[in-house]
């Protein structure tokens, strides 16, 4: 009753207020009162989650619920100065803060954890700070300062790098993602290996002295993604944890002589693991010891479950049965071609294959089935990637440059004259790019090149990030990407410059809208492999990108 009769008094003093214009007091029932230890500087009220959140001297920020004024919610302690400017994105579940000290925090709104921190430096603001605002449209948080006006920091995204940003310090990186934890692992001819977190780019750990003195040349993970294996020049394969690194078994053929015979490609059979039992090497295939490669064998490749491809040096492709070791078929083989010249030039050497899987499965069809590669213009494929159904490849050169071209339509009905669509290109690396490109959940672009540089792109060549860089980036998060900025080596190397020879010369006809190009026709002759008849099982045509192959019922199921 007390209450009720306050208010009424209440409402007519305020009816009497606001006759005379006098501001308005609210009642004691209308209103909470928050009691802060020294006082509030920021505040701010999400109306969608129901949430009031404070900041000011004692440097954190407090969350409350706008009912109960006796304890806050949540605490957010990570600023070292006076927080001046709370926002609460209630569309991203973010909360965006900033401090005196010029710095900027962005939280997790559920976890109340910070994910992203840019200090004065590294944002560049200098002066202080005057006002904030966060626009949700543009996704950016504007900062004006008395000594710089408005300068605009974008919200999770990795500053300006002034230099060259290199992912290891030794050359011949290599990597590999792990997708059942979300990793990327990469490593070096110093054999040191690190691993990295695909969603953010963090250097979570590493070791070194992997293979001892000896470099590392190829890396996978098993099936269940708990095994990291490496292989190396000293001839060993092992098997290690991905957490500490320790190794936990070592695989050596006794006939291999370390510094000679070197692991070169790796894959693993999805079958259920077992680190305690080991099966030694099988006796080699007898047909591979009698018809097999007379070199060095430069790139392999599996299409499940029984196909194996194998290229070396001399350019020839043998395609076996991985099972039986049987060889199938061998293609571009030295001895058929009559002492002339390999109709890819005078380096003949191949060096990536890579299966179209959904037309290798359909074996009645004509269509070609495997992809290697060879001379493109002035530069060398040097990697090869391509999309779940077979509609792009991606491959990168010598050059640094990665290309896209369609191929969905390209050798369905056997033998083509003219090379596939060059859909889009850009430089990625100011150095070769090294043969693991890799597509990650059909959307993110995974490299490396001979500068030490491990980097991602989105599908449509936007640059996600380096790792290494000092900044962290969120992949689900676009605005956070280092895109529309490019790697500042790239920018800077002479070699990226329009009138450059290499890009003059590298630039497909169909990108730069002048003459087309000049259709490579060559014919490449196939060796009937042992115990087959002498009806052409393979067939294939030259391209100036690499070599389509139309696999043989009859051949493959030999």
């Amino acid at each position: 009753m007390k209450e009720i009769k306050d208010v009424g008094e209440n409402v007519k003093a305020r009816k009497d207020q606001a006759f005379l214009g006098l501001p308005q007091r609210r009642a004691e029932c209308d209103q909470t009162v928050f009691c802060i230890h020294k006082g509030v500087k920021a505040f701010t009220f999400c109306k969608g989650k129901n949430l009031l959140l404070t900041g000011g001297m004692h440097r954190i920020i407090r969350v409350w619920n706008p009912y109960l004024p006796g304890k806050p919610t949540g605490m957010l302690r990570s600023h070292t100065a006076p927080v001046i400017y709370i926002h609460v994105s209630a569309e991203d579940n973010k909360i965006f803060s900033m401090s005196t000290d010029n710095t900027i925090k962005i939280w997790d709104l559920e976890t109340n954890s910070c994910l992203f921190t840019a200090s004065s430096k590294a944002s560049g603001i200098r002066g202080e700070p005057g006002a904030c605002l966060y626009l949700p449209s543009p996704r950016a948080l504007y900062v004006a300062t008395p000594s710089t006006p408005a300068p605009a920091a974008e919200v999770g995204g990795c500053p300006h790098e002034p230099h060259s940003v290199v992912s290891h310090k030794e050359s011949g990186v290599c990597c590999r993602d792990n997708p059942t934890f979300r990793l990327v692992v990469s490593c070096s001819e110093a054999s040191v290996v690190k691993v990295w977190d695909f969603e953010t780019g963090r250097l979570l750990s590493g070791f070194t002295g992997a293979h001892g003195n000896a470099g590392i040349t190829c890396l996978a993970s098993d099936s269940s993604g708990r095994r990291l294996i490496t292989g190396g020049r000293d001839g060993c394969l092992k098997i290690r944890s991905y957490n500490s690194g320790q190794c936990l078994h070592t695989l050596k053929h006794t006939h291999f002589t370390a510094g000679t015979t070197s692991p070169i490609w790796l894959w693993m059979q999805d079958t259920p693991c077992d680190f305690h039992h080991f099966q030694k090497p099988q006796p080699h295939w007898q047909d591979d010891l009698n018809h097999g490669h007379k070199e060095n064998i430069l790139c392999v490749a599996h299409c499940p479950p029984s196909l194996l491809a194998t290229s070396s040096y001399n350019g020839e492709i043998i395609i076996r049965n991985i099972i039986s070791g049987r060889v199938y078929r061998k293609l571009n083989s030295p001895s058929s071609s009559d002492g002339t010249e390999d109709s890819e030039g005078p380096d003949g050497s191949v060096s990536c294959l890579a299966f179209l899987k959904t037309r290798a499965a359909n074996l009645e069809s004509a269509s070609a089935s495997l992809m290697a590669n060879g001379p493109r213009d002035k530069a060398r494929v040097s990697s090869m990637v391509v999309t779940p159904g077979d509609a792009c490849a991606y491959m990168g050169d010598q050059h640094g440059i990665v290309h896209v071209y369609d191929i969905e339509e390209q050798g369905l009905q056997g033998q083509e004259l003219q090379p596939p669509t060059n859909v889009k290109f850009w430089r990625a690396h100011i150095s070769m790019v090294n043969r693991d490109l890799e597509l990650i959940e059909e959307e993110v672009l995974l490299s490396s090149s001979l500068d030490r540089t491990v980097r991602l792109w989105s599908r449509g060549e936007e640059f996600i990030g380096n790792f290494g860089q000092s900044s962290p980036w969120d992949i689900f998060t676009p605005a956070s990407w280092s895109h529309p900025r490019v790697p500042h080596e790239v920018l800077t190397d002479p070699q990226s410059m329009p009138a450059h020879p290499v890009l003059e010369g590298g630039v497909p006809a169909t990108c730069r809208g002048e003459e087309k190009d000049k259709v490579a026709e060559g014919k490449a002759s196939a060796e009937v492999g042992p115990g087959t008849d002498s009806s052409p099982g393979l067939a294939h045509s030259s391209r100036q990108i690499g070599t389509g192959y139309k696999l043989h019922p009859e051949r493959v199921k030999a």
